[in-house]
């Protein structure tokens, strides 16, 4: 058999390992096509959305793999199945991590994060976010070393890699305290959960949500879209305040300062019509007391209570407005005045 010959078999029977593998893609696609109105399909969609483009690049190079001793010589075989087996490793790597975002979604989707008291599923969340980083970084490590034991070259690299692990991990412990102090804090925040997905909080003081938790960070969405990015060793040694830890439920305080004269009894009244009529308040608490007298003012405390931490801003404000524009409109007398005596005056008397 002549070399044009030997070139055409060869480019056929790779040829058709791949369009073997490629008519396996399109079969899996057409089975999940037809189940995605099944409860099995509708349920694992969200994993065949994540894997279908990888499933796309690993089963033609799964077919070609395979027709390889069809096609040729011993003398090449192997070194292009090791090519092959190179690529297949990190194509499947690449499968397994975009599997494990996949999971993520199937598990995520079935969470009922838009309830109001979604403590538990923000819990379940945040772990599983974590997790997944954990694993996605584990599973790119590991196909690093083995890729290097397959590349003839490097072989020595990977297996000091591996053989090294302990050494490494003393070196690196040293030299990058505080980014594993760090990655060691995310472990424990994923467990513990000092803080959650969505929670709010009031760090460095700034009002915001819990946006992103990383291995080694967290983003705060602040109030004004501004994003507050902390190490996540933040949460475990300082202290912040966290408005949803054990209910997205909250209440609200409002303080007013008026004259001595402000008709406290009045003034209650105006907060139960106010409050009856708001669309923020979850009608748990409510009440008005004198909390302190000033040399000049009384201090008033309005404690109103809301659903959650938006609800609980946006009472608060109300509120405020409205016993503001009560004393002004109705008793502007008692609004906050410093009294004087002139020198006349207490010469007169």
């Amino acid at each position: 058999m002549d070399w044009l010959t030997e070139s055409l078999v060869t480019v056929v029977v790779v040829a058709g390992g791949a369009a073997a593998g490629i008519v396996t893609y399109l079969a899996a696609s057409l089975i999940a096509r037809l189940a995605r109105h099944s409860a099995w399909g509708a349920t694992m969609r969200p994993v065949w959305k994540r894997c279908a483009g990888g499933l796309r690049l690993v089963l033609p190079l799964i077919g070609v793999y395979l027709s390889l001793p069809f096609a040729l010589e011993d003398t090449n075989l192997l070194r292009a199945q090791n090519i092959l087996t190179v690529a297949l490793i990190g194509l499947s790597a690449y499968l397994l991590i975009r599997a494990l975002y996949g999971i993520e979604d199937l598990i995520t989707a079935r969470l009922d994060l838009g309830h109001e008291d979604n403590l538990d599923a923000r819990r379940l969340q945040t772990q599983l976010r974590v997790m997944r980083a954990v694993l996605a970084s584990f599973i790119a490590f590991t196909t690093v070393i083995v890729i290097l034991l397959f590349i003839p070259g490097f072989r020595q690299i990977g297996a000091g890699l591996l053989a090294s692990a302990g050494i490494a991990g003393l070196v690196i412990g040293f030299a990058a305290q505080r980014a594993l102090g760090n990655l060691l804090a995310g472990f424990q925040i994923a467990f513990t959960q000092p803080i959650r997905l969505d929670d709010v909080v009031v760090v460095e003081g700034e009002w915001g949500r819990i946006e992103e938790i990383s291995l080694t960070y967290v983003v705060v969405r602040i109030w004004d879209e501004r994003r507050l990015i902390l190490p996540i060793s933040y949460f475990l040694e300082k202290p912040f305040t966290n408005w949803t830890r054990e209910t997205s439920a909250i209440l609200g305080t409002v303080f007013l300062y008026t004259d001595y004269r402000a008709p406290i009894d009045e003034l209650r009244a105006e907060l139960d019509r106010i409050l009856e009529k708001s669309e923020h308040w979850d009608g748990r608490v409510k009440g008005l007391v004198v909390t302190d007298s000033k040399e000049h003012t009384l201090e008033l405390r309005a404690l109103v209570s809301a659903k959650d931490g938006g609800s609980a801003w946006d009472l608060r404000c109300e509120v405020r407005e409205k016993l503001v524009r009560f004393l002004a409109q109705n008793y502007p007398e008692t609004l906050p005045r410093i009294r004087a005596q002139l020198d006349g005056e207490h010469k007169a008397a």
